[in-house]
């Protein structure tokens, strides 16, 4: 993420802190999350969400952007002046509850319906095609989370030649629950696959109407911000397309490091960059680009 784009000398990370930004909307509830999302919020209150408000996993909920840089959500920075400061079970509690009008995530891999992995990373299963369903997808009607994307009598094996990941922490909570969803992942074609190997946080599953038939009761993925562009989802299939291309990339770029055969807007432009101001506030919070560069 450290490659500066553009003729402005922002670099990737910033234009994606700056895109993450401008999805909150004025007066939102807002789970923020680590890294990026950490730097989008204090952006959007200090510009065109002053009244937004953000929940923190580890409790914290903040009416006011913190003053100092944060490496962490539980920070002094991000303690003091905080409205709140309570336990993990009361803000996952609000999250249940439907208070939460959009969340942050990030995953080792995402697929064309907004399917998140951060569970295991596998060496594959010879002989399947990406299009054929699991075990488990043939028994629900599409992936469910918490379930491998190939066959569950080989798990094991599958997993044990593969990479076991962190997990799901919150992941699947808020993408199960937030009004909406926010995707902030580097663009790489490992990543961005047909299939995930595993369901940790639900998107859209096989998209259509399958969160509503498995019960998910609101939100699905808004947006995927990622290091080449903007992907967003399609009302009706819910499948990704491609909404602009960020500046110093191109079309081309973002089809070849994606796994499968992205879908297009009827027009792709550019990604409007930082503006001067957005870019102050930005390096105010990271001046050493600890997390934008």
């Amino acid at each position: 993420m450290s490659r500066a784009v553009g003729a402005g000398g922002y670099t990737a990370g910033e234009l994606m802190v700056a895109c993450a930004a401008r999805e909150i909307r004025d007066g939102e509830v807002v789970f923020v999350g680590m890294r990026l999302p950490l730097l989008a919020f204090a952006l959007a209150k200090r510009t065109h969400a002053p009244r937004a408000v953000g929940l923190f996993e580890n409790g914290i909920v903040r009416d006011s952007a913190a003053v100092t840089v944060l490496y962490t959500m539980g920070d002094g920075g991000n303690v003091a002046g905080a409205l709140w400061c309570t336990r993990m079970t009361d803000v996952m509690a609000l999250l249940h509850q439907g208070a939460v009008d959009v969340g942050f995530i990030g995953g080792a891999q995402i697929d064309r319906f907004g399917n998140l992995n951060t569970s295991y990373v596998s060496a594959g299963l010879p002989g399947r095609h990406p299009d054929e369903p699991s075990r488990a997808e043939r028994g629900t009607g599409g992936p469910t989370a918490g379930c491998a994307s190939g066959d569950e009598r080989n798990a094991g094996e599958r997993y044990r030649f593969g990479m076991k990941l962190p997990g799901s922490g919150g992941a699947a909570d808020i993408a199960a629950l937030a009004g909406r969803l926010l995707v902030i992942m580097q663009h790489e074609r490992r990543r961005f696959t047909h299939r995930v190997d595993y369901v940790t946080s639900p998107g859209y599953g096989d998209g259509g109407d399958w969160r509503a038939r498995v019960g998910l009761p609101r939100g699905g993925p808004a947006a995927a911000i990622t290091t080449l562009g903007v992907l967003r989802f399609r009302p009706d299939t819910r499948e990704a397309y491609l909404a602009s291309h960020h500046p110093g990339t191109s079309v081309a770029e973002v089809r070849a490091n994606t796994g499968w055969d992205l879908l297009m807007e009827e027009e792709v432009g550019e990604t409007p960059p930082p503006t001067p101001e957005e870019l102050r506030i930005i390096r105010e919070y990271d001046p050493d680009g600890f997390w934008t560069r």
